[in-house]
Order: C-alpha cells, then structure tokens, then sequence
C-alpha cells in the first residue's frame, strides 16, 4: 500500500445528512428494498435492489463474495490511559495482526500519534506497536493509521468472546454482527463487511436463476475501509475457485457480462487473470489496485455501494465504468439523496 499515482476524476460533494445511519431493517426497508441506481447506456433509472433481474441478461454472471464479518472492534486503552477503539483488520501469516486505532468511543477519527514500541491493552492482552504497515511512510503524511502488532496471547479468541462489528460515528448505535452478513456469508474472516452484497436475499436469487443468469462465489477478506485520501487498499487474502474461474471464462466466451458484486470481487477476479485474460483459480494475498492506468480485463459491470470523495475505490470504479458513466452516477445519487456507507442503498453500473 503506497501513495496513488493519480486520484480519482469523479466530482462530487460529500454526504452530510444522507449516509445510513442504520440497516435498512431498523429503518423500515427491506433488505432488497434499498434503492438502486442504474447507470447504463440508457442514462440513469432509479429504482430498488429488488429489481436486479430486470436490468440484467440472461448469459450474464454475478460475482459474489462469500466472506463473513468477523467482530474485529475491541477497545482498550494506551500506555497513557487513553482510551481507544482497536480495528482488527487482518492476522498475518507470522502470527502478527494489522490492526488500526481509533477514538474512543465511536472510532470517529484515526489516532495519528501512536509510535513504534507503544503498548496498547485491549482486555488482559498486550499489543505491541511493531512498525508501520505496510512498513514504509504514512501514505497520508502526519502520523501512521495502520500498525503490525504482536499481542502476548490470542487476539482471535478476544476478538471471538469480546468484539464487537467494526462500525464508525455515523451509526445512530451498536448492531449485532447478524447484521453486518450477507445473504452468501460463509468463509469468516472479513474486518468489515462486503456490504455492496447485503441487499441480496434468497427471492433476488431466486430471480436471477430463474431468468438464466449465474452466480459464482469468490472469497476475498476485507481489511479495513477507512482510507484517508491519497491512500491504497491493503494487501487482502483472496481464493477464486476454479469452478468460479471456468464459469467466468465461459461466460465472456459466450457474450455474456461478468457483473461484480462489489469491489472486492472484482479485486479478487482481477487478481486471477493470466496474461492472456484467462481467469484460473488462484489464491493468496493480493495487492492489486485497478485504476485507468491498469483496468479490468475480465469484470464488465459492478454494483456497489456508494464512496466518498478521493477514495481509492472510486479508482477502481472508475475504471471499470468509464469516468463519463461515474460521474453521471454520482452527480445522480447525490441529487437524488442516496443514502452512503455499509448500511446504505447501491448502484448498478453497466457501461457500454
């Protein structure tokens, strides 16, 4: 992870009054109720998620991601006394954890000041602040937002018995970690959820077969998604399954549009392309970020959540729509006051 060469083109004023503030259950919607932008060819509909099926194709295949939210929020307090909220945002092979610090009590802000040797102690484990992750400068350029950390017992088993869903100030309360799956959570590892999914319920896919479209899983464990401006997404542990694989193959050889579900999907997909754009199964860690500069050979159409303003994700949405395409949808939902963030409502973007 490292400073991006380039920052997104797409416009755009941030929410103020319209992110979510809850799911769409406590707020009286659906799951497959939200509201659903589609942003295509035709210009911009407005409709709800629940209409999927009708503005895609028979041939087309969905990508989703079958990762589960792990309770990866625990607070603790420095060695000064302070208390802080502690995102676990991934367990390295060595046994060490990336893990970022945030203010107590709502984790509203990054706390920037930590250094190198510092004790954070989170229940009766110690986590010692090792370096900078991923080992170099703050992408951001004041303090460091991500640490690798060694705690003197099994931060797994605290995160197990005493976390709680990672979530920020802009939630009106806690919800339980039901709340934070989707409808294909079944591999457990993800610090936050791959939220563009959660709309998803048994009718919706339902529909989809029964209009001959397919669905294939992948998995990719989210890290963290907080990034300050300027900032790449973390290296994430990704497995595309060679079934996954050869039904993406299949269907762009027959014609048919690979729709990614999400930004870790299409992460996940991309990270599996040979150089001749054949998809294989693969795994491991991935680093790939895919911009204008490196797009997308093998995803042909997203639906995602809605990202702020000089995120890095909009690089990859970007670069999958067009800037043309993702301008016009988000100068859309703006204006139409779509709701942002994890519990909020989608796009479906399809370009020409």
């Amino acid at each position: 992870m490292s400073t991006l060469a380039v920052d997104p083109r797409t416009m755009f004023d941030g929410p103020q009054d319209t992110t979510a503030p809850a799911p769409a259950e406590q707020r009286g919607v659906a799951r497959d109720g939200v509201r659903m932008l589609v942003a295509s060819c035709d210009g911009i509909d407005h409709t709800v998620f629940r209409s999927l099926p009708d503005h895609l194709n028979a041939g087309d295949l969905v990508v989703v991601n079958n990762s589960a939210t792990i309770a990866g929020q625990v607070d603790g307090h420095r060695e000064s006394g302070q208390p802080v909220v502690v995102h676990a945002a991934a367990e390295l092979e060595n046994g060490t954890w990336v893990v970022e610090v945030r203010s107590a009590p709502n984790a509203a802000r990054a706390v920037l000041d930590a250094r190198v040797g510092e004790h954070v102690e989170v229940g009766p484990l110690v986590l010692t602040l090792l370096a900078a992750y991923p080992f170099d400068s703050s992408p951001t350029g004041v303090g460091n937002r991500l640490w690798q950390v060694e705690a003197d017992g099994d931060l797994s088993a605290h995160l197990r018995e005493h976390g709680r869903p990672i979530s920020y100030g802009y939630l009106d309360r806690s919800y339980p970690l039901s709340d934070y799956q989707t409808a294909f959570a079944t591999v457990p590892g993800s610090a936050e959820m791959p939220s563009a999914a959660r709309p998803f319920t048994p009718k919706v896919v339902t529909r989809l077969v029964a209009s001959g479209i397919g669905i294939a899983p992948i998995t990719l464990h989210t890290g963290v998604s907080s990034q300050e401006a300027g900032e790449g997404p973390q290296a994430e542990w990704y497995d595309v399954p060679e079934a996954t694989a050869r039904q993406v193959n299949l269907t762009r050889r027959a014609g048919g549009r690979v729709i990614a579900v999400g930004t870790t999907v299409a992460r996940a997909l991309e990270s599996a392309v040979r150089s001749d754009g054949v998809v294989t199964g693969a795994s491991g860690w991935t680093e790939r970020v895919i911009t204008r500069a490196e797009p997308p050979q093998v995803v042909s159409g997203l639906i995602t959540g809605w990202h702020d303003p000089h995120a890095s994700h909009l690089l990859l949405v970007e670069a999958i729509a067009g800037e043309a395409l993702t301008q016009a949808a988000y100068d859309a939902a703006v204006a139409e006051h779509y709701l942002w963030h994890e519990f909020g409502d989608v796009g479906l973007l399809l370009p020409c």
